[in-house]
């Protein structure tokens, strides 16, 4: 199960998306809402909670989860306070009851980090790549139009095309023809450089 918490929010937050089943992962936490109520809803206890990036939007909530559940933090970055256990590009993490690759795609933010299950045809994109082609912004620091390219590429190159869904760090949730959203942000993300 696959669970948006943010699905109904309107404050300035990221979707975070609860994955349960043999190991019960948050993928973010958001920010300026109570996800912990939220979590509580579906499931009785977390796992861990495992970041995309540390983008405030991303990581306002990490700690009422952490104390809430008393989960380790993974991300790619353990110099980010809060982030006890470090994901390698890579290297593969359970979530749910699914092993996903981490695949380090830089350009919005250093450490921003999508996951990848070919079994389960998932994609975590955080703010690489959004519906409808959308793709993150390199304005803010650590921003990068041509290192996000080529994270876009990157992830391209190794998602297969019959990807069934892809999970944004904004907006919906993509599953029609997902693949095609992430060749069209590509595309975009080009033009003009």
């Amino acid at each position: 199960m696959i669970q948006n918490l943010a699905a109904r929010q309107t404050g300035f937050t990221s979707n975070v998306f609860l994955v349960a089943g043999a190991r019960t992962v948050l993928v973010d936490v958001g920010n300026q809402f109570d996800v912990v109520a939220g979590a509580r809803q579906f499931v009785d206890d977390v796992d861990a909670v495992v970041l995309t990036h540390t983008h405030p939007d991303h990581v306002g909530n990490l700690d009422a989860v952490v104390n809430a559940f008393d989960v380790e933090v993974w991300g790619y970055d353990t110099g980010y306070p809060g982030v006890d256990t470090e994901i390698e590009d890579g290297q593969l993490v359970q979530l749910g009851d699914d092993e996903y690759e981490a695949i380090h795609t830089p350009g919005h933010k250093n450490d921003h980090l999508c996951l990848y299950s070919p079994e389960s045809k998932v994609l975590f994109a955080g703010d690489l790549v959004f519906a409808n082609g959308g793709f993150g912004r390199t304005d803010l620091p650590e921003g990068n139009r041509s290192q996000l390219i080529d994270s876009i590429q990157r992830v391209l190159d190794r998602v297969n095309e019959d990807l069934a869904e892809l999970h944004t760090g904004h907006g919906p949730s993509v599953t029609t023809n997902p693949y095609h959203d992430i060749e069209i942000a590509l595309q975009a993300a080009r033009m003009g450089v």
